[in-house]
């Protein structure tokens, strides 16, 4: 007895230093792959689905963090071998190591809670605030008037784009220059500096700072706060049918709209909210494979590189442009995604081994160079264009030099709009929300209040939120719960099937199959341990074949038996007597009707 109590505090021992590792590890990668990460931001990445995800990401997580503890588990388990009987030296050792790691723990986590504002933020997320639901402007309740003759609208989401990567000079935070084509757009259209020389752009307020959000807040100017992780919007059947977005707004106005990307659409439910919200034609990565625009297994970065998008969107302008109703072309490029961007064929050197700083540069050009091909087609006259950054960069080092009082906001531009500021000498301070109303401003739009969603009409006079109360107070009210966001977000099925797997809240089981009993014929699988059955079970089914590709597949109702567990009896001779393995899925039903996959196992017929 006291060889096995001995033997268990062992094991839990070998557990604990392993788990502090990983737990440290993995904090401190965290930190180190997202210097500015949010709360907010955590909680997306965390319940992300890994589809679509750049698998280089993945990559660095399983070499900085699983590979070392996977090293730590087997040194720890070897020590332990070998020194468990030295007692003199054994506990003084274990005493030393349980320190250590209680000591690496609290600290790792005293760091997390105060990077993360974990106070700020567990305040906040149980308190209810009416600044959203007095600030916003329903588009429902508004009047717009379109000019007789509608303008063709453009709009460049760049990835992780911010003034901050220019000059000082032009009110960039660095003594080069990474971005001069777009310094130099940016200085020459609308930028709403006003009279001050240095660019001008927004801040990505609180919600709006990963590319989901940032297409949804500048698109329908609100935050994306969602009962749900944000990134789950592709488990649903609608994305916020109530608000009223930009896209909403053009298809009513007979606008032809299509959303390019090169990743896959589904990532984060972009599809879904641009095919909701204006019934864009969404051309994404799967899009153009299907279509053989490149081999089917090419894939580089997060798809496809930026080149060959710019490509496509020029001959997708091309066949928009030949059509009669006016259209809004959407799209997103990736290769300046942290970490440090994808380097294409069209990278320059300029910048030595500085890769981000190379492929900031590089998206400077070829931003400039679709802009050029714009401007010299025949559209252009009636087109207007919207360059905008998605939210800040997340490089985890390129930015870290940077006086921590400098204001860091996306880059933005306005070319050829219909209207110019009304006061052209203010430098306005205003949030990505105010992309909203002040992109169909520049489309010639007449807006009634000049003010959209929370967002307002830069080319006019009224002050944007930001002007009136600051972006710190701002901030502060966005984290707190809003009863117009619970009224929006109220048709969220927060117990879709999906969901539910992807949080870890979908009923498990145990599925073992016990040994095949040639008398009977019969290959026995017991389901038991069952978790997360709060719904109850209404039956118990299991899938089972033993070709590869499934062509003998078989399903077997499972009964369930006094224990509480499940029987499912497999019958040999319907599958011909075959031997070998026998795949096994079990499929629970509860009694809401919903199925879900809650084991899998495989037996053997010899």
């Amino acid at each position: 007895m006291k060889k096995i109590f001995f033997a268990i505090c062992n094991a839990l021992l070998v557990i604990w230093i392993t788990f502090s590792v990983l737990f440290c590890s993995s904090v401190l990668w965290l930190f180190d792959t997202w210097p500015n990460l949010t709360i907010q931001e955590l909680m997306f990445q965390i319940q992300s689905p890994i589809n679509g995800t750049n698998k280089d990401i993945i990559m660095d997580y399983i070499v900085s963090c699983i590979f070392i503890t996977l090293i730590i588990l087997i040194l720890s388990t070897v020590a332990v071998i070998i020194f468990r009987k030295r007692k003199r030296v054994y506990y003084p050792l274990v005493l030393c190591v349980l320190f250590i790691a209680i000591l690496l723990d609290v600290s790792i986590a005293y760091l997390a809670w105060q990077r993360l504002d974990i106070d700020e933020y567990t305040k906040n997320s149980d308190t209810y605030s009416s600044f959203v639901d007095m600030y916003y402007v329903d588009p429902s309740e508004v009047e717009l008037t379109f000019p007789e003759e509608k303008k063709n609208l453009i709009y460049i989401f760049l990835e992780s784009m911010e003034i901050t990567y220019s000059d000082e000079k032009n009110g960039g935070a660095f003594e080069n220059n990474f971005i001069p084509e777009l310094t130099n757009l940016a200085v020459e259209n609308e930028d709403f500096s006003g009279a001050s020389d240095e660019l001008n752009g927004g801040t990505a307020l609180k919600y709006a700072t990963w590319t989901a959000a940032a297409l949804f807040s500048q698109t329908s100017g609100l935050p994306l706060t969602l009962p749900i992780d944000g990134n789950s919007m592709d488990t649903q059947e609608s994305f916020l049918p109530a608000v009223i977005a930009l896209g909403d707004i053009l298809e009513q106005q007979g606008y032809n709209q299509t959303f390019m990307i090169g990743s896959d659409g589904e990532f984060g439910g972009r599809s879904l909210y641009f095919s909701d919200h204006g019934n864009y034609n969404i051309k994404d990565y799967y899009y153009f494979q299907s279509l053989e625009k490149f081999p089917s297994d090419y894939w580089v970065w997060w798809g496809i590189e930026d080149e060959k998008l710019f490509e496509y969107a020029k001959e997708e302008l091309v066949d928009l442009a030949s059509q009669k109703e006016p259209f809004n072309f959407t799209m997103l490029t990736v290769d300046t995604h942290f970490e440090d961007g994808y380097v294409c064929e069209k990278c320059e050197s300029e910048y030595g081994d500085n890769q981000y700083a190379n492929v900031l540069s590089c998206s400077s050009r070829q931003v400039n160079e679709f802009i050029e091909w714009i401007q010299a087609q025949d559209f252009y006259e009636n087109t207007t264009i919207v360059i905008s950054g998605d939210h800040a960069t997340m490089d985890s080092d390129f930015c870290e030099n940077i006086d921590d009082d400098y204001e860091r906001k996306v880059y933005t531009a306005y070319i050829n709009s219909s209207v110019q500021p009304e006061d052209s000498e203010w430098r306005r301070e205003y949030s990505t929300f105010d992309n909203f109303p002040t992109t169909l401003a520049s489309l010639g739009v007449d807006i009634q209040g000049n003010r959209l969603g929370l967002g307002t009409n830069l080319f006019s006079t009224e002050e944007t939120l930001t002007e009136l109360y600051g972006v710190e107070y701002v901030n502060e009210e966005l984290m707190k719960k809003s009863e117009l966001m619970d009224e929006l977000t109220a048709d969220i099925d927060k117990d879709n099937v999906e969901l539910r797997i992807r949080e870890g809240t979908a009923p498990t089981a145990l599925a073992t199959a016990m040994p095949y009993d040639y008398t009977t014929g019969v290959l026995s699988v017991v389901i038991s341990d069952f978790q997360n059955t709060e719904d109850g079970i209404s039956g118990i089914t299991a899938a089972v074949w033993t070709e590869e590709d499934q062509s003998d597949l078989q399903w077997v109702q499972a009964e369930v038996q006094s224990d509480g567990t499940y029987m499912a009896n497999v019958n040999v001779p319907n599958f011909g007597f075959a031997t070998g393995i026998y795949y096994v899925d079990v499929y629970l039903t509860d009694d809401t009707g919903n199925q879900f996959l809650a084991a899998s196992t495989t037996g053997y017929v010899e």
